[in-house]
């Protein structure tokens, strides 16, 4: 439940982020909206946004 302005515009903030650096798009085949792409080898790393209700994943070296 949102209780204020400024946590629909943290939320809202963070929901972007995720969408627009960390979140893969099938329309652009399955790369980011940023252009930056990630490792193509290393540990695999789950990362969380908002509390685990967002997740993305990348590769750590070493």
């Amino acid at each position: 439940m949102i209780f204020s302005r400024r946590q629909l515009e943290y939320l809202l903030g963070e929901y972007v982020i995720h969408y627009h650096e960390e979140r893969p798009h099938q329309g652009l085949g399955n790369r980011l909206i940023s252009g930056e792409q990630g490792r193509s080898q290393g540990t695999i790393r789950r990362q969380t946004r908002l509390g685990g209700l967002l997740s993305f994943y990348d590769r750590v070296s070493g």
